[in-house]
Protein backbone atom coordinates (compact mmCIF):
# COMPACT_ATOMS: atom_id res chain seq x y z
CA UNK A 1 0.00 0.00 0.00
CA UNK A 2 1.56 3.63 -1.06
CA UNK A 3 -0.12 6.78 0.28
CA UNK A 4 0.56 10.01 -1.25
CA UNK A 5 -0.28 13.26 -0.29
CA UNK A 6 -0.68 16.18 -3.11
CA UNK A 7 -0.64 19.78 -2.78
CA UNK A 8 1.31 22.01 -4.54
CA UNK A 9 3.86 19.00 -5.05
CA UNK A 10 3.13 15.27 -4.93
CA UNK A 11 4.71 13.33 -1.58
CA UNK A 12 4.60 9.55 -0.59
CA UNK A 13 4.00 9.06 3.37
CA UNK A 14 5.39 6.23 5.38
CA UNK A 15 2.35 5.19 6.46
CA UNK A 16 -2.01 6.07 6.35
CA UNK A 17 -2.34 9.24 8.50
CA UNK A 18 -4.90 10.25 10.98
CA UNK A 19 -6.06 13.24 9.68
CA UNK A 20 -5.95 15.44 6.51
CA UNK A 21 -4.00 18.85 5.93
CA UNK A 22 -5.42 22.22 5.09
CA UNK A 23 -4.34 22.36 1.62
CA UNK A 24 -4.42 19.05 -0.72
CA UNK A 25 -6.17 15.77 -1.02
CA UNK A 26 -5.01 12.09 -0.12
CA UNK A 27 -4.39 9.12 -3.03
CA UNK A 28 -3.95 5.72 -1.25
CA UNK A 29 -3.33 3.41 -3.40
CA UNK A 30 -3.60 -0.13 -2.22
CA UNK A 31 -3.51 -3.42 -4.04
CA UNK A 32 -6.21 -6.02 -3.42
CA UNK A 33 -4.85 -8.19 -0.80
CA UNK A 34 -3.49 -5.94 1.26
CA UNK A 35 -6.89 -4.03 1.04
CA UNK A 36 -8.50 -7.11 2.08
CA UNK A 37 -6.25 -7.24 4.82
CA UNK A 38 -6.01 -3.47 6.35
CA UNK A 39 -9.55 -3.16 5.51
CA UNK A 40 -10.51 -2.04 8.89
CA UNK A 41 -7.66 0.55 8.99
CA UNK A 42 -8.32 1.56 5.82
CA UNK A 43 -12.06 2.40 7.03
CA UNK A 44 -10.68 4.06 10.36
CA UNK A 45 -8.57 6.21 7.78
CA UNK A 46 -11.66 7.32 5.67
CA UNK A 47 -13.52 7.69 8.86
CA UNK A 48 -11.38 10.68 10.21
CA UNK A 49 -10.23 11.68 6.60
CA UNK A 50 -12.95 11.79 4.78
CA UNK A 51 -15.83 11.80 7.36
CA UNK A 52 -17.82 8.47 5.48
CA UNK A 53 -16.55 4.19 5.17
CA UNK A 54 -17.19 2.65 2.52
CA UNK A 55 -20.39 0.68 2.24
CA UNK A 56 -20.00 -3.33 2.51
CA UNK A 57 -21.25 -4.08 -0.95
CA UNK A 58 -18.83 -1.77 -1.91
CA UNK A 59 -15.74 -3.28 -0.36
CA UNK A 60 -17.14 -6.76 -2.28
CA UNK A 61 -17.02 -4.46 -5.02
CA UNK A 62 -13.37 -3.75 -4.87
CA UNK A 63 -12.51 -6.99 -3.73
CA UNK A 64 -13.83 -8.55 -6.33
CA UNK A 65 -11.77 -9.59 -9.58
CA UNK A 66 -14.47 -10.59 -11.89
CA UNK A 67 -16.46 -7.78 -11.51
CA UNK A 68 -17.44 -5.86 -14.67
CA UNK A 69 -17.08 -1.61 -15.54
CA UNK A 70 -19.58 -0.01 -13.54
CA UNK A 71 -20.31 3.27 -11.68
CA UNK A 72 -22.31 3.31 -8.43
CA UNK A 73 -22.23 6.46 -5.99
CA UNK A 74 -23.14 7.39 -2.32
CA UNK A 75 -23.98 10.43 -0.44
CA UNK A 76 -20.00 10.41 0.77
CA UNK A 77 -18.16 9.32 -2.13
CA UNK A 78 -18.36 7.76 -6.24
CA UNK A 79 -17.47 3.98 -6.75
CA UNK A 80 -15.75 3.37 -10.17
CA UNK A 81 -14.96 0.06 -11.33
CA UNK A 82 -12.87 -0.22 -14.57
CA UNK A 83 -11.59 -3.15 -16.09
CA UNK A 84 -8.41 -2.33 -17.99
CA UNK A 85 -7.30 -3.61 -21.45
CA UNK A 86 -3.62 -3.99 -21.88
CA UNK A 87 -0.97 -6.36 -22.84
CA UNK A 88 -0.13 -8.78 -19.62
CA UNK A 89 4.00 -8.41 -19.06
CA UNK A 90 6.08 -10.90 -21.47
CA UNK A 91 3.55 -11.13 -24.22
CA UNK A 92 4.98 -9.73 -26.83
CA UNK A 93 6.60 -12.75 -28.46
CA UNK A 94 3.16 -14.67 -27.97
CA UNK A 95 1.26 -13.79 -30.98
CA UNK A 96 3.43 -15.07 -33.61
CA UNK A 97 6.15 -17.41 -33.80
CA UNK A 98 9.00 -16.74 -35.82
CA UNK A 99 10.43 -20.21 -36.10
CA UNK A 100 7.33 -21.88 -37.19
CA UNK A 101 5.33 -19.14 -38.52
CA UNK A 102 2.07 -19.79 -37.04
CA UNK A 103 -0.54 -18.11 -34.67
CA UNK A 104 -0.75 -18.61 -31.15
CA UNK A 105 -4.65 -19.78 -30.09
CA UNK A 106 -6.68 -17.00 -28.95
CA UNK A 107 -7.14 -18.62 -26.24
CA UNK A 108 -3.34 -18.19 -25.68
CA UNK A 109 -4.13 -14.35 -26.68
CA UNK A 110 -6.86 -13.85 -24.41
CA UNK A 111 -4.85 -14.93 -21.29
CA UNK A 112 -1.87 -12.59 -22.77
CA UNK A 113 -4.50 -9.85 -22.13
CA UNK A 114 -4.78 -7.85 -18.73
CA UNK A 115 -8.50 -7.60 -18.15
CA UNK A 116 -7.72 -7.04 -14.54
CA UNK A 117 -10.05 -4.30 -12.86
CA UNK A 118 -9.34 -1.38 -10.86
CA UNK A 119 -11.35 0.08 -8.03
CA UNK A 120 -11.57 3.90 -7.79
CA UNK A 121 -13.41 5.48 -4.33
CA UNK A 122 -13.63 9.49 -4.72
CA UNK A 123 -14.42 11.07 -1.72
CA UNK A 124 -14.06 15.05 -1.63
CA UNK A 125 -10.39 15.38 -0.55
CA UNK A 126 -9.66 11.13 -0.60
CA UNK A 127 -8.85 9.18 -3.66
CA UNK A 128 -8.62 5.43 -2.66
CA UNK A 129 -7.69 2.99 -5.47
CA UNK A 130 -7.63 -1.14 -5.18
CA UNK A 131 -5.10 -2.54 -8.11
CA UNK A 132 -4.22 -6.24 -8.85
CA UNK A 133 -1.05 -7.18 -7.62
CA UNK A 134 2.27 -5.26 -8.88
CA UNK A 135 0.30 -2.74 -10.90
CA UNK A 136 1.79 -1.05 -13.25
CA UNK A 137 -0.35 1.92 -13.76
CA UNK A 138 -0.15 2.85 -9.87
CA UNK A 139 3.97 3.06 -10.35
CA UNK A 140 3.69 4.64 -13.18
CA UNK A 141 1.33 7.32 -12.13
CA UNK A 142 3.50 7.58 -8.71
CA UNK A 143 6.30 8.35 -10.77
CA UNK A 144 4.88 10.85 -13.24
CA UNK A 145 3.42 12.60 -10.02
CA UNK A 146 7.30 13.18 -9.00
CA UNK A 147 8.50 14.11 -11.61
CA UNK A 148 5.47 16.65 -11.92
CA UNK A 149 6.80 18.56 -8.92
CA UNK A 150 10.82 18.55 -9.80
CA UNK A 151 10.34 21.83 -12.24
CA UNK A 152 9.53 25.10 -11.07
CA UNK A 153 6.01 24.66 -13.30
CA UNK A 154 5.44 21.30 -12.37
CA UNK A 155 2.38 21.78 -9.99
CA UNK A 156 0.47 23.36 -12.03
CA UNK A 157 0.03 20.33 -13.64
CA UNK A 158 -0.88 18.27 -10.74
CA UNK A 159 -4.31 17.02 -10.35
CA UNK A 160 -5.97 19.66 -8.40
CA UNK A 161 -8.68 16.95 -7.11
CA UNK A 162 -9.02 13.12 -5.88
CA UNK A 163 -11.66 12.52 -9.14
CA UNK A 164 -8.76 14.89 -11.80
CA UNK A 165 -6.42 11.84 -10.57
CA UNK A 166 -9.29 8.91 -10.73
CA UNK A 167 -9.96 10.38 -14.42
CA UNK A 168 -6.07 10.47 -15.62
CA UNK A 169 -6.06 6.92 -14.34
CA UNK A 170 -8.56 5.87 -16.38
CA UNK A 171 -7.31 7.97 -19.24
CA UNK A 172 -3.65 6.51 -19.11
CA UNK A 173 -5.71 1.91 -18.88
CA UNK A 174 -7.96 3.24 -22.01
CA UNK A 175 -4.61 4.85 -23.97
CA UNK A 176 -2.91 0.84 -23.02
CA UNK A 177 -4.59 -0.28 -25.31
CA UNK A 178 -2.56 0.62 -28.12
CA UNK A 179 0.00 -1.73 -27.22
CA UNK A 180 -2.72 -4.75 -27.32
CA UNK A 181 -4.10 -3.33 -30.69
CA UNK A 182 -1.16 -4.11 -32.16
CA UNK A 183 -0.59 -7.73 -30.61
CA UNK A 184 -4.04 -8.58 -31.75
CA UNK A 185 -3.80 -6.60 -35.21
CA UNK A 186 -0.67 -8.93 -36.03
CA UNK A 187 -2.53 -12.43 -35.04
CA UNK A 188 -5.18 -11.29 -37.26
CA UNK A 189 -3.70 -10.26 -40.28
CA UNK A 190 -2.14 -13.43 -40.25
CA UNK A 191 -4.87 -15.54 -39.79
CA UNK A 192 -6.53 -13.42 -42.51
CA UNK A 193 -2.98 -14.35 -44.79
CA UNK A 194 -3.98 -18.14 -43.79
CA UNK A 195 -7.31 -17.95 -44.78
CA UNK A 196 -6.80 -16.03 -48.33
CA UNK A 197 -3.17 -18.08 -48.78
CA UNK A 198 -2.84 -21.06 -51.46
CA UNK A 199 -3.03 -23.03 -48.49
CA UNK A 200 -6.24 -22.08 -47.31
CA UNK A 201 -7.31 -25.62 -47.27
CA UNK A 202 -5.01 -25.81 -44.32
CA UNK A 203 -6.90 -22.70 -42.04
CA UNK A 204 -6.87 -23.49 -38.04
CA UNK A 205 -11.01 -23.28 -37.76
CA UNK A 206 -10.49 -23.60 -33.99
CA UNK A 207 -7.82 -21.15 -33.68
CA UNK A 208 -10.29 -18.46 -35.92
CA UNK A 209 -13.20 -19.50 -34.01
CA UNK A 210 -11.55 -18.52 -30.63
CA UNK A 211 -9.94 -15.35 -32.11
CA UNK A 212 -14.05 -14.27 -33.10
CA UNK A 213 -14.88 -14.71 -29.32
CA UNK A 214 -11.96 -12.97 -28.36
CA UNK A 215 -13.12 -10.15 -29.91
CA UNK A 216 -16.44 -10.26 -28.72
CA UNK A 217 -15.50 -10.39 -24.89
CA UNK A 218 -13.25 -7.24 -25.90
CA UNK A 219 -16.28 -5.88 -27.11
CA UNK A 220 -17.95 -6.61 -23.92
CA UNK A 221 -15.80 -4.91 -21.84
CA UNK A 222 -15.36 -1.99 -24.05
CA UNK A 223 -19.43 -1.34 -23.96
CA UNK A 224 -19.16 -1.68 -20.26
CA UNK A 225 -16.41 1.02 -19.84
CA UNK A 226 -18.49 3.35 -22.24
CA UNK A 227 -21.42 2.60 -19.70
CA UNK A 228 -19.50 3.29 -16.77
CA UNK A 229 -17.79 6.11 -17.39
CA UNK A 230 -20.95 7.42 -18.86
CA UNK A 231 -22.65 7.01 -15.91
CA UNK A 232 -19.96 9.25 -14.23
CA UNK A 233 -20.69 11.85 -16.27
CA UNK A 234 -24.13 12.12 -16.05
CA UNK A 235 -23.80 12.24 -11.90
CA UNK A 236 -21.28 14.56 -13.12
CA UNK A 237 -23.91 16.93 -14.31
CA UNK A 238 -25.83 16.39 -11.24
CA UNK A 239 -23.63 17.70 -8.84
CA UNK A 240 -24.19 21.19 -7.12
CA UNK A 241 -23.14 24.27 -8.94
CA UNK A 242 -19.83 25.80 -7.01
CA UNK A 243 -19.50 29.36 -6.22
CA UNK A 244 -15.85 30.37 -6.52
CA UNK A 245 -14.26 30.41 -10.13
CA UNK A 246 -11.54 28.27 -9.26
CA UNK A 247 -13.74 25.59 -8.65
CA UNK A 248 -15.92 26.30 -11.47
CA UNK A 249 -12.67 25.66 -14.03
CA UNK A 250 -11.95 22.19 -11.92
CA UNK A 251 -15.60 21.13 -12.62
CA UNK A 252 -15.15 21.86 -16.13
CA UNK A 253 -11.99 20.68 -16.60
CA UNK A 254 -13.83 17.57 -14.87
CA UNK A 255 -16.28 17.43 -17.81
CA UNK A 256 -13.72 18.05 -20.41
CA UNK A 257 -11.30 15.30 -18.71
CA UNK A 258 -14.75 12.87 -18.78
CA UNK A 259 -15.83 13.63 -21.99
CA UNK A 260 -11.84 13.28 -23.78
CA UNK A 261 -11.87 9.27 -21.66
CA UNK A 262 -15.43 8.73 -23.50
CA UNK A 263 -13.82 9.47 -26.53
CA UNK A 264 -10.77 6.87 -26.19
CA UNK A 265 -13.45 4.30 -25.18
CA UNK A 266 -15.07 5.51 -28.12
CA UNK A 267 -12.28 4.78 -30.46
CA UNK A 268 -11.17 1.78 -28.82
CA UNK A 269 -14.44 0.00 -29.15
CA UNK A 270 -14.56 1.47 -32.91
CA UNK A 271 -11.24 -0.35 -33.58
CA UNK A 272 -12.54 -3.59 -31.71
CA UNK A 273 -15.54 -3.68 -33.92
CA UNK A 274 -13.46 -3.11 -37.24
CA UNK A 275 -11.11 -6.07 -36.19
CA UNK A 276 -14.55 -8.13 -35.84
CA UNK A 277 -15.55 -6.89 -39.40
CA UNK A 278 -12.55 -7.51 -40.70
CA UNK A 279 -12.20 -11.33 -39.73
CA UNK A 280 -15.51 -11.46 -40.97
CA UNK A 281 -15.07 -9.97 -43.98
CA UNK A 282 -11.82 -12.65 -44.56
CA UNK A 283 -14.20 -15.82 -43.97
CA UNK A 284 -16.66 -14.56 -46.40
CA UNK A 285 -13.48 -13.78 -48.93
CA UNK A 286 -12.00 -17.79 -48.11
CA UNK A 287 -15.25 -19.14 -49.04
CA UNK A 288 -15.69 -16.78 -51.75
CA UNK A 289 -11.98 -18.29 -53.24
CA UNK A 290 -13.14 -21.72 -52.45
CA UNK A 291 -16.36 -21.23 -54.66
CA UNK A 292 -14.47 -19.84 -57.39
CA UNK A 293 -12.12 -22.73 -57.17
CA UNK A 294 -14.28 -25.27 -57.23
CA UNK A 295 -16.64 -23.35 -60.11
CA UNK A 296 -13.03 -23.31 -62.14
CA UNK A 297 -12.24 -27.46 -61.13
CA UNK A 298 -15.94 -28.13 -62.43
CA UNK A 299 -16.15 -26.10 -65.81
CA UNK A 300 -12.71 -27.88 -66.58
CA UNK A 301 -14.08 -31.24 -65.89
CA UNK A 302 -17.14 -30.25 -68.00
CA UNK A 303 -15.40 -28.89 -70.81
CA UNK A 304 -12.79 -32.22 -71.03
CA UNK A 305 -15.94 -34.43 -70.49
CA UNK A 306 -17.64 -32.36 -73.78
CA UNK A 307 -14.32 -32.90 -75.59
CA UNK A 308 -14.18 -36.81 -74.98
CA UNK A 309 -17.75 -37.61 -75.42
CA UNK A 310 -17.79 -37.51 -79.11
CA UNK A 311 -14.44 -39.71 -79.25
CA UNK A 312 -15.97 -42.01 -76.96
CA UNK A 313 -18.98 -41.89 -79.38
CA UNK A 314 -16.61 -42.47 -82.45
CA UNK A 315 -14.64 -45.91 -80.36
CA UNK A 316 -18.47 -47.35 -79.42
CA UNK A 317 -19.43 -46.46 -82.87
CA UNK A 318 -16.57 -48.33 -84.41
CA UNK A 319 -16.36 -51.11 -81.75
CA UNK A 320 -20.14 -52.67 -82.26
CA UNK A 321 -19.93 -56.47 -83.10
CA UNK A 322 -21.22 -55.64 -87.04
CA UNK A 323 -19.20 -56.81 -89.97
CA UNK A 324 -20.75 -54.41 -92.41
CA UNK A 325 -19.57 -50.94 -90.47
CA UNK A 326 -17.41 -48.41 -92.88
CA UNK A 327 -14.03 -48.65 -93.10
CA UNK A 328 -13.97 -51.84 -90.69
CA UNK A 329 -12.20 -53.67 -93.23
CA UNK A 330 -10.02 -51.28 -95.34
CA UNK A 331 -6.30 -50.77 -94.33
CA UNK A 332 -6.39 -46.88 -93.87
CA UNK A 333 -9.55 -47.04 -91.46
CA UNK A 334 -7.81 -46.80 -88.63
CA UNK A 335 -5.56 -43.88 -89.68
CA UNK A 336 -9.06 -42.02 -90.66
CA UNK A 337 -10.53 -43.02 -87.52
CA UNK A 338 -7.94 -41.31 -85.31
CA UNK A 339 -7.26 -38.51 -87.97
CA UNK A 340 -10.88 -37.95 -87.51
CA UNK A 341 -10.78 -38.38 -83.11
CA UNK A 342 -7.40 -36.18 -83.40
CA UNK A 343 -9.06 -33.08 -85.51
CA UNK A 344 -12.87 -33.29 -83.17
CA UNK A 345 -10.80 -33.45 -79.90
CA UNK A 346 -8.27 -30.15 -81.17
CA UNK A 347 -10.97 -28.35 -82.60
CA UNK A 348 -13.45 -28.64 -80.26
CA UNK A 349 -10.03 -27.61 -77.00
CA UNK A 350 -9.35 -24.56 -79.42
CA UNK A 351 -13.34 -23.79 -79.53
CA UNK A 352 -13.59 -23.73 -75.75
CA UNK A 353 -9.92 -22.38 -75.47
CA UNK A 354 -11.01 -18.87 -77.68
CA UNK A 355 -14.08 -18.95 -74.83
CA UNK A 356 -12.55 -19.08 -72.25
CA UNK A 357 -13.97 -22.07 -71.13
CA UNK A 358 -10.26 -23.68 -70.37
CA UNK A 359 -7.34 -22.55 -68.52
CA UNK A 360 -7.88 -18.92 -66.20
CA UNK A 361 -11.06 -16.67 -66.47
CA UNK A 362 -8.77 -13.79 -65.21
CA UNK A 363 -7.28 -11.15 -67.68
Amino acid sequence: MRVFLIDDRCTELSDLPQTLPERGFLWIASARREFEVRVAEVQAVLHQCAGGQLVDLHISDLLSNQLPSHFDYTSWYDLLVFRRLAAAPGSNGLFLDDEHGTVATARQALAAIDTSPVGFAVFDRVLLTVHPADCLVRDYFANRLAQMTVGGNGASRLPPSPADLMLRIVNHMVDGYLELRRLLTRQLTTLQQALLGPRSRQVDWTALLESRNTLHQLEDICEDQRSAVQEWIDALDEWPNPAADGERRDRDLLRVRSRDVLEHIERVLGHVRRLESSIESAVQMHFSAVGQRTNDIMRTLTVLTAIFLPLNLITGFFGMNFDALPLIHNRTGIWIAVSLMVLLGTGLSVFFWRKRYLGSTRG
